[in-house]
C-alpha cells in the first residue's frame, strides 16, 4: 500500500497493489513508472533493510535516500533485476556468473580421466619405485649432465601449496622430524633461522628431504655398488617426501656453478611428481586434480601465456610502422621521439642497422625482407658497442643486444605499471587468440582432464541447449562409484541449464563474456538465478525484461515469470510488449502524457477492462481501436552500398551482405540468430579498420569490405 508518492513527476499518487501476483506496469514513457517501481517502491524496500542491519554494516552499503512517500505499507523484501550491464572485466564469463562453471570445475575434478598434455595417452598413479626410475631417467639425459658430468638434485616435500598464512607450528613440526632446511617460494631457508612470513601472502613451502648428486649412467655401470646405494638413497628420499606431502615430490635440478653442492641453491629446475598420476612414456606428472586446477582465475589453472584470458595483446607491424618514413623521419612510430632526441634505444637501432647492411635514412619500404625481420624480432644474442655521452657527459660505450623493436614494446607493456604507458602502446597492439591455450584459458595439465572425451573448456564453448544434452549424456557414461560422486553436481548443473533455457538464452555459450551481452541478456540471466534460488515472500521488479527478444520466446519468458510467482514473490514489471500485458494479473497505467503532463495512475484493473476503457491510451491500442500508420510509399533505394564479404565471427557462417547508404535499415530474426554479431561486432569493426587508421583493431573474423 503506497501513500502519497511525490517521487521525481508523480502527483502525490495512492496505489494499492496484490500480493503474489504479476503486476504490469505500463503507460508512455516518462510518464512515472519506474519513478513509482524503482525510485519509490524498491527503493524504499532496500533502505529498511539496510537500516535494519548494524553500524558497522552499514558502512559498507550504501543507505539509499528515503524516497518521497507518506507511507508504505505491507512491503516485502525487494530484489531488482534491472538492464544494467555487467562487468567488463574479461575473466567473467557467462559460466562464471550464472554458477554452472563453478560445478564443473567441481565434476571434471571429481570424475574427470586426466590424460598425458604431450602424447594424449590416459595417466595412471606411480609408486615410489617408478617415479625413482623416472627421475634418473630424466637426471641421465638432462643437459647439464653432459656438461658437469653429474647432476646435483634436491629431493622436496611440497607441504604447503598456495595458501596463506605464517605456518610457524609447521616449521617446528618439521625441524622435530629432523628436518634442517625448507624452500619457501623458491628460497632455500634454514628453519634454525627465524622464519617470519606475511600472513596476508600466498606461499608455496617445500621440506629439503635430500641433497644427491647423479652420477652419468655409464659411472653407475661400471660401479654397481654405488649405483645401487645412489638408487636407494633416492629411493628412500622419495617415499619420505611422498609421506609428508600427501603423494607429491618435487625434483629440483641445481644449476648453480660449483664443484661442491651450494648451501643455498639459486638456480632450481622443478618437476613434480605424482604418486597418483603421471605419464611413464613422457616422464610428465600431473598435479593433484582439484577445482582450482580448472579456474583461469587461480595461477595453477590459468595459461601462463595469457594469464587465463584466452587471448593476448600482440603488437602489429602494420601499426607500428610508416612505410614511406626512413628511421630517422619517424619509420618506427611510437619510437620517433626517441630518434628525434637521439636517445640510447635510438643509437642502438642506428648501430644494429649500419652492422647489418642498411641505414637510418633508408625507408623502412626499401628493406629487405631479412632486413625488417632484424629491426622487428632482433638479432638474438649478438652484442653492439653503442657508444655516447652518459648522463655525466661522459663518453661511455654500452655493449647490449637487440631484442627487436616488437619484444621491446611487449616487454615495456607487461613490466610498466603505469596507465598512460599501457594507453600509448595499446595503439599498436590488437589482441589475438592466445597461441598456447588456443582461447581455452587454462593450462595444457587442465585441458587433458576429460570427461566423455571432452575437456572443460570443449563443454563450456557449447551453446547452453547443446551443454544441457552433453549433461544429459554424462550419467550413463560413468561407473556406479562416479555416478555416486557426480550426482548431485549434475543435478545443480541441470536445474540452471534449464532455467536459461526457460527464459530464452539457449543459443548462448558457456564461455560468452559477460562484457558482450546484452542488457537484457544480462537481466534474463539474473531472473534465470533467482528462479535457482526458489526463494519465497519477494518483491521482484523487472525493467522490460522482453526487449531484445524475439515474439517467440516471449512465452518461455512469461512461463518463467509465471513460475517465480507461483513460489510465492510478487511481480512488478515496467512493460510496453503487448503480450507481456495480456498475461499480467493486473495492470497499472501511468499518464495521461509524459514528465510534467505524467505522474498520475489513468487506470488500475485487469486487462480485458482496460481494453474497454476509452480514456486509457494503452487499452486502445490493446483493443485495436487505435494504429500506428505505417506509410506504404515505396523508397527509392540508393545506389550506393556498403558490402560485408565473408562474416564469419561467432555463429555467423561466412555471410555476404549488402547495405543501402542513406537509409533505415533494420536487421532482425529470433534471439541468438547473429543480428548483433554482424552489425555490431563485424560491420563496425570493419568500418572502423577502413576509416580510421588510429582505430585500436580487434580480431573479427570477415574476408573484406567495400564502400
Amino acid at each position: 500500500m503506497v501513500r502519497g508518492a511525490r517521487q521525481h513527476n508523480l502527483k502525490g499518487v495512492d496505489l494499492d497493489l496484490p500480493k503474489n501476483k504479476l503486476i504490469v506496469f505500463t503507460g508512455l514513457s516518462g510518464s512515472g513508472k519506474s519513478s513509482m517501481a524503482y525510485d519509490t517502491i524498491y527503493a524504499e524496500g532496500q533502505r529498511r533493510y539496510v537500516e535494519s542491519l548494524s553500524s558497522y554494516a552499514r558502512q559498507f552499503l550504501g543507505v539509499m535516500d528515503k524516497p518521497e512517500v507518506d507511507r508504505i505499507d505491507g512491503l516485502s523484501p525487494a530484489i531488482s533485476i534491472d538492464q544494467k550491464s555487467g562487468s567488463n572485466n574479461p575473466r567473467s564469463i557467462v559460466g562464471t556468473v550464472t554458477e554452472i562453471y563453478d560445478y564443473l570445475r567441481l565434476l571434471f575434478a571429481r570424475v574427470g580421466h586426466p590424460h598425458c598434455p604431450n602424447c594424449g595417452e590416459e595417466i595412471t598413479s606411480l609408486d615410489a619405485e617408478q617415479i625413482t626410475r623416472l627421475m634418473l631417467r630424466m637426471a641421465w639425459k638432462h643437459e647439464l649432465m653432459a656438461a658437469k658430468k653429474g647432476v646435483k638434485l634436491l629431493i622436496l616435500a611440497p607441504v604447503v601449496r598456495h595458501q596463506k598464512g605464517q605456518f610457524k607450528e609447521l616449521f617446528k613440526t618439521l625441524a622435530k622430524k629432523g628436518y634442517s632446511q625448507i624452500r619457501v617460494d623458491g628460497k632455500i631457508l634454514k628453519l634454525d633461522d627465524k622464519v617470519e612470513l606475511i600472513r596476508t601472502n600466498f606461499h608455496n613451502i617445500e621440506a629439503v628431504v635430500d641433497r644427491i648428486v647423479i652420477e652419468p649412467e655409464s659411472v653407475f655401470e661400471k660401479n654397481e655398488e654405488m649405483g645401487k646405494q645412489t638408487k636407494n638413497r633416492l629411493f628412500e628420499a622419495i617415499e619420505q617426501a611422498l609421506e609428508i606431502s600427501a603423494g607429491l615430490v618435487v625434483m629440483s635440478v641445481v644449476g648453480d656453478n660449483g664443484l661442491s653442492f651450494p648451501e643455498s641453491p639459486v638456480e632450481m629446475e622443478d618437476h613434480l611428481f605424482s604418486e597418483k598420476f603421471a605419464c611413464a612414456k613422457c616422464n610428465v606428472s600431473m598435479p593433484e586434480i582439484e577445482p582450482r586446477m580448472f579456474s583461469f582465475n587461480a595461477p595453477e589453472g590459468a595459461c601462463p601465456v595469457c594469464s587465463g584470458l584466452g587471448s593476448k595483446l600482440v603488437v602489429k607491424t602494420e601499426l607500428l610502422l610508416a612505410e614511406s618514413l626512413t628511421l630517422d623521419e619517424g619509420g618506427i612510430i611510437p619510437l620517433a621521439a626517441q630518434f628525434e632526441t637521439n636517445t640510447w634505444m635510438a643509437k642502438l637501432i642506428r648501430q644494429v642497422a649500419l652492422e647489418n647492411g642498411f641505414d637510418s635514412k633508408t625507408a623502412i619500404k626499401d628493406l629487405k625482407d631479412e632486413q625488417r625481420e632484424i629491426l622487428l624480432y632482433g638479432t638474438g644474442k649478438r652484442e653492439y658497442a653503442v657508444k655516447g655521452i652518459n648522463s655525466k657527459g661522459r663518453e661511455t660505450t654500452w655493449h647490449t643486444s637487440f631484442a627487436g623493436i616488437i619484444p621491446e614494446l611487449e616487454r615495456r607493456y607487461t613490466e610498466s605499471s603505469s596507465e598512460y604507458v599501457k594507453t600509448e602502446l595499446e595503439k599498436y597492439m590488437v589482441k589475438e587468440i592466445c597461441p598456447e591455450c588456443h582461447g581455452y584459458r587454462l593450462k595444457p595439465e587442465a585441458l587433458a582432464v576429460t570427461i566423455m572425451g571432452a575437456s572443460i573448456s570443449e563443454v563450456t564453448a557449447l551453446s547452453i541447449e547443446n551443454a544441457r544434452e552433453w549433461m544429459e549424456t554424462v550419467m550413463s557414461s560413468l561407473s556406479e562409484k562416479e555416478k555416486t560422486i557426480a550426482g548431485p553436481i549434475v543435478e545443480e548443473i541441470m536445474s540452471r541449464l534449464k532455467f536459461l533455457e526457460a527464459v530464452g538464452l539457449d543459443y548462448l555459450t558457456l564461455s560468452r563474456e559477460a562484457g558482450t551481452l546484452a542488457g537484457g541478456e544480462l537481466q534474463r540471466i539474473r531472473l534465470a538465478s533467482q528462479i535457482g534460488s526458489r526463494l519465497t515472500g519477494i518483491l521482484y521488479i523487472l525493467d522490460e525484461p522482453t526487449i531484445g527478444l524475439h515474439e517467440r520466446d516471449n512465452k518461455r519468458l512469461i512461463g518463467t515469470l509465471r513460475e517465480l510467482q507461483k513460489l510465492g514473490n510478487t511481480l512488478i514489471v515496467v512493460e510496453h510488449d503487448r503480450e507481456m500485458m495480456m498475461s499480467a494479473d493486473e495492470i497499472v497505467e501511468f499518464g495521461p502524457g509524459a514528465g510534467s503532463q505524467g505522474g498520475e495512475i489513468t487506470y488500475q484493473g485487469d486487462v480485458n477492462n482496460m481494453m474497454k476503457d476509452t480514456k486509457s491510451l494503452t487499452g486502445m491500442y490493446l483493443a485495436n481501436k487505435k494504429k500506428i500508420e505505417v506509410s506504404n510509399e515505396s523508397k527509392v533505394m540508393d545506389p550506393e552500398k556498403i558490402r560485408l564479404m565473408g562474416a564469419s565471427e561467432h555463429n555467423l557462417k561466412q555471410v555476404d551482405v549488402e547495405l543501402p547508404l542513406n537509409r533505415m535499415v533494420c536487421v532482425t530474426g529470433v534471439s541468438g540468430s547473429g543480428k548483433s554479431t554482424l552489425i555490431v561486432k563485424t560491420l563496425y569493426e570493419a568500418l572502423s579498420r577502413e576509416l580510421n587508421k588510429r582505430h585500436k583493431r580487434e580480431q573479427v573474423n570477415y574476408e573484406s569490405i567495400m564502400i
